[in-house]
């Protein structure tokens, strides 16, 4: 599997390069936006890891460039800003997920790994008037094709998988993030809030509907 890795502090660069490299990973490197997606469109990676702030193309403009044609390749962006504002902004330009800065190796390789899982199942789920292709990841409401991520695909599947139950938000960071250390579940409400939006969903009559003070369930209307 190779990465791409769009970081211009050249010491976190060569750290992630190195171990990644070490656990069997190919690497790429760039230090500024526009040699990123330079890079991008020659190697086609398997997994982007993305500096936000970075020179010459803003991180946010990079992911932006890369969805309009590409939405499958996951996008991990690597940043020390966090406000609910810029999460909401990243995930609108198609980003998968957000690693805090400073962050631990173990906990990157692990997310990097939930990313690469197998997916083999090759059937239909259906939700209400939406309909999962999961073996092509193609998500339809009303046989309009949604444009989703990879975080809010896998996300609206596992609660299609467990329609009718109620979701809290721990056993979605546990089976869906695929993290079994504390982490801040508050980030799945950002990621419903998006997801909602494009299947046009509110909180109490829609498809997706939150349980306050416990999770979420997903129901047929």
């Amino acid at each position: 599997m190779k990465i791409l890795i769009i970081e211009d502090e050249q010491g976190i660069s060569r750290f992630l390069s190195d171990g990644l490299r070490e656990e069997g990973y190919d690497t790429a490197t760039a230090s500024d936006g526009a040699e990123g997606l330079r890079l991008y469109r020659e190697s086609r990676p398997d997994l982007i890891l993305l500096d936000w702030m970075l020179p010459s193309m803003e991180g946010i403009e990079v992911c932006r460039a890369i969805r309009e044609s590409d939405r499958s390749t996951p996008i991990l962006f690597l940043t020390a800003r966090d406000t609910v504002s810029e999460t909401v902004e990243g995930l609108r330009a198609g980003a998968d997920d957000y690693i805090k800065k400073p962050f631990s190796f173990e906990e990157l390789l692990e997310r990097i790994r939930i990313h690469f899982r197998n997916r083999t199942e090759d059937d239909i789920r259906t939700l209400g008037n939406v309909r999962l292709n999961v073996s092509s990841r193609q998500a339809y409401v009303d046989d309009q094709e949604l444009r989703l991520t990879t975080r809010e695909f896998d996300l609206l599947l596992y609660l299609m998988d467990h329609k009718g139950t109620v979701c809290s938000r721990d056993d979605i960071i546990n089976d869906v993030w695929g993290i079994k250390f504390q982490y801040d579940t508050g980030v799945i409400d950002v990621f419903m809030n998006s997801l909602r939006k494009k299947l046009s969903s509110d909180r109490e009559n829609g498809i997706i509907r939150t349980v306050r003070g416990v999770g979420f369930i997903a129901k047929d209307n």
